[in-house]
């Protein structure tokens, strides 16, 4: 298949921009899959509008729920969701596309097994390789059919049966969080709820799991995490969601906050909450580690001045953040090392290898650790050379490793990023409000 080619921008000097970003994609997500669990209907207020959460939506639609999507006064989205029937029956297989989306992968087998049809799961090609054994092992363990999956992989078929009522199960998700809010996303509606214990040594982006106690408590959920932060316990109860407002993709801010300390300039993102559990707050703490001024204004604007120079960083534990945070330690001023990340092996893609890869290709010095990165863009000679029709950097079908190319683009010449509209599974339009945020830096020089 023939891949677009985006020319990545340079940086066109300091930069004074403001970027509205839509609603995050993890709350979006798992506010949809409470609504379809809920006692009666839900309105989501300016929900992300992506390939990831429209597969959410189509897949709680297959399994009985209603979703009806629309456009408020504002030109916001508006989404109204009509609960799912737990318990239901009826002919089957049903059948549920994930995409690459692995909060569908994960979140929607959970809720299957609360139905007394089977659902049958599969997705993208790249979606096969993505680990779901824990997730598979955890469903037969409460009580569930599940045909297939023996490689702990897509494809597989769930069917609930009377034995799914909740109670302990434990389960190794060192391989990502996600398999841990799965069980409890659904867990409210478990007779007897559900106790979920990790056994595996490490535990990435716990983050996650908060949001999604969270999440369920807003939604009148008892939900709580066990004092050693390897168990969470989630009672029985039908959630009452009501409606909710989506807070900003924080995540998504990384790249366009980025921006500012390599061009220099100001970027803001309005919408910024002052207390979340997006693992994209830490932003706040690593913009200003590498030479950035970061301010949060009263209402709600998160500034950040760059001026053009970017210190390299030792950083833990900054999961999903750790591709555009590689790219800003790439065109960084000394060595850097990111670790606690070895779980992103089994994102997307292997994204540990796949920034070793294309760091090199820019002349970047990198090579992976065993749970991490360490780039010294020093120590780098380029294995891909600029040709005439630039340098290619692969996405590899994963929305982060292009904005990440992105990023690294504004200090490196030539660089032309493979398949940018990858980025639409999470940031749709996302070439466009970039090329918009460097342009402010033309209306100042003007």
């Amino acid at each position: 298949m023939t891949q677009t080619r985006w020319a990545a921008p340079l940086a066109p000097g300091p930069l004074d921009a403001t970027v509205p970003l839509p609603g995050s994609k993890s709350l979006t997500n798992r506010h949809l899959v409470l609504a379809a669990l809920a006692a009666g209907p839900s309105t989501l207020h300016a929900p992300l509008d992506s390939r990831d959460t429209r597969l959410m939506a189509q897949a709680l639609r297959e399994l009985g729920a209603t979703v009806e999507t629309d456009t408020a006064a504002d030109g916001s989205p508006l989404w109204r969701v009509t609960p799912l029937a737990v318990g239901a029956g009826g002919d089957g297989p049903v059948t549920v596309d994930c995409g690459l989306a692995g909060t569908v992968m994960r979140f929607v087998p959970a809720v299957a097994a609360l139905l007394r049809v089977p659902v049958r799961f599969d997705g993208d090609e790249a979606a096969r390789r993505r680990p779901m054994g824990p997730v598979i092992e955890a469903l037969r363990q409460l009580g569930a059919r599940v045909d297939g999956g023996g490689d702990g992989r897509l494809p597989f078929t769930v069917t609930g049966t009377d034995e799914v009522r909740g109670g302990e199960l434990t389960i190794d998700a060192s391989g990502s969080s996600q398999f841990v809010s799965a069980l409890l996303l659904a867990a409210a509606r478990l007779p007897l709820g559900l106790r979920v214990r990790h056994s595996g040594s490490t535990l990435p982006s716990p983050q996650h799991i908060e949001m999604t106690l969270a999440v369920l408590r807003a939604a009148g959920v008892p939900a709580v995490a066990g004092a050693d932060g390897r168990s969470w316990s989630v009672g029985a109860a039908v959630p009452t969601p009501g409606d909710v407002v989506v807070e900003p993709d924080l995540s998504n801010a990384g790249p366009f906050l980025a921006a500012a300390l390599v061009c220099g300039g100001t970027v803001r993102v309005p919408r910024w909450p002052a207390v979340t559990t997006q693992i994209g707050a830490l932003w706040r703490e690593l913009l200003p580690a590498m030479g950035a001024e970061v301010e949060l204004s009263r209402d709600g604007v998160l500034s950040v001045r760059g001026g053009g120079t970017v210190r390299g960083i030792d950083a833990a534990d900054t999961g999903e953040l750790a591709p555009t945070l590689a790219a800003l330690c790439a065109v960084a001023v000394g060595p850097s090392r990111l670790t606690g990340i070895a779980h992103l092996r089994g994102h997307e893609t292997d994204r540990l290898a796949a920034l070793v890869t294309e760091l090199r290709r820019v002349g970047v010095g990198a090579r992976e650790l065993e749970d991490g990165l360490a780039i010294d863009p020093a120590a780098g000679t380029t294995t891909g050379g600029p040709a005439a029709s630039g340098i290619a950097w692969e996405s590899y079908e994963d929305h982060r490793m292009a904005t990440a190319g992105a990023v690294v683009g504004l200090a490196v010449p030539g660089v032309v990023v493979l398949d940018v509209e990858t980025t639409a599974k999470t940031l749709p339009g996302f070439a466009g409000m970039w090329e918009a945020m460097l342009a402010t830096a033309k209306e100042t020089a003007a």
